[in-house]
């Protein structure tokens, strides 16, 4: 049994803590709001993020970082990823010298073009023996309520990714270890705006030809961008790549897929944001992972087109006609 920390009590730090729980683990959970943290403690439950879902007694939260990370083995870090860097400035005082710090954040930083692990690294300094992402096709809801899922822990370190497998092997919880880091959080970051275009596909109301075709070209342009950035290509075939791919543009779970289906309904990006707390990490992050090809000189179609659409340049049936529109070649290409 170790001590986790979990800083972000939104819907996967909700469903995360309760996999560390079940594997055994006392969690103490960060909230960012005083009466959020006192709903999971008096009522066991995170009713705005996670309604109806029973949260196991070893779990408890607090607003108080320094409480929090105190004596953790693990910290946690689930907090929108473009917000990271400033949350992390605010804790590094409190988190232990000697914690792993493991990130369930799947974005790329804008202006600085860095991926999360390289965020944590600049703010904290702490080695790449110290820091791990996880990362697989992990809906939040589907884990809370303990149906069975797989998803990948990968560290530089493999020792590390080891012992945080067994950190969060469950009866319903398959974690697999890798030492791609860099793998899992492309995959991890560029799904999100690929299942961006799926959605505006479905909100024009084109079916599943349509959609398959646009995740298997999303999942060549992710693997490109990967293996310019120096990541094993089977990393993308497996679960934090092509796994993690289906299941965001195939869920209406998918927060990324439903913005993008409202845009294809009409929606403009000011509509839809005023209509939820939820973030779509894929409308943060797309102009940071697409000025990451650019520098890498990756092409990036599908990325360009969802700047477009998200900036307003380009409609949803504009990008559907561009993608059709280019000119024919070999698939490898």
């Amino acid at each position: 049994m170790s001590t986790v920390a979990v800083f972000g009590a939104g819907s996967w730090g909700t469903a995360f803590s309760v996999v560390l729980a079940d594997a055994g683990n006392d969690v103490r959970i960060w909230g960012r709001r005083e009466e959020l943290c006192a709903e999971i403690n008096e009522r066991r439950e995170n009713a705005e993020y996670m309604p109806g879902v029973e949260l196991p007694p070893s779990i408890e939260a607090t607003h108080d970082p320094e409480k929090a990370a105190a004596g953790a083995d693990v910290v946690v870090l689930a907090v929108p990823s473009q917000r990271l860097r400033e949350n992390l400035v605010d804790w590094a005082g409190a988190l232990p010298g000697d914690a792993v710090l493991v990130s369930l954040m799947k974005g790329v930083e804008l202006g600085s073009l860095r991926r999360m692990s390289e965020v944590i690294t600049e703010v904290t300094g702490a080695g790449p023996e110290r820091i791990a992402v996880v990362s697989g096709p992990n809906l939040a809801r589907p884990i809370a309520s303990r149906e069975p899922a797989a998803s990948v822990v990968a560290c530089e370190d493999e020792s590390v990714a080891r012992g945080l497998q067994g950190l969060v092997h469950t009866r319903a919880f398959r974690p697999y270890t890798s030492t791609d880091v860099v793998g899992c959080e492309v995959g991890g970051a560029y799904k999100n705006v690929v299942a961006l275009s799926v959605g505006m596909a479905v909100g024009l109301g084109f079916g599943d030809n349509t959609t398959a075709s646009v995740i298997t070209r999303g999942l060549a342009e992710t693997a490109r961008l990967a293996g310019a950035l120096g990541a094993q290509q089977l990393t993308l075939m497996g679960l934090a790549g092509l796994g993690d791919l289906v299941a965001t543009c195939s869920s209406p779970l998918s927060r990324n897929r439903t913005f993008g289906e409202k845009l294809g309904q009409g929606m403009t990006v000011d509509e839809i944001v005023a209509s939820t707390r939820q973030v779509a990490e894929g409308a943060k992050s797309c102009d940071s992972i697409l000025a990451l090809a650019r520098e890498h000189g990756v092409d990036a179609p599908i990325a360009e087109a969802v700047s477009a659409v998200l900036a307003g340049h380009i409609t949803p049936i504009d990008m559907v006609n561009a993608f059709i529109a280019r000119d024919t070649k070999a698939e490898t290409d």
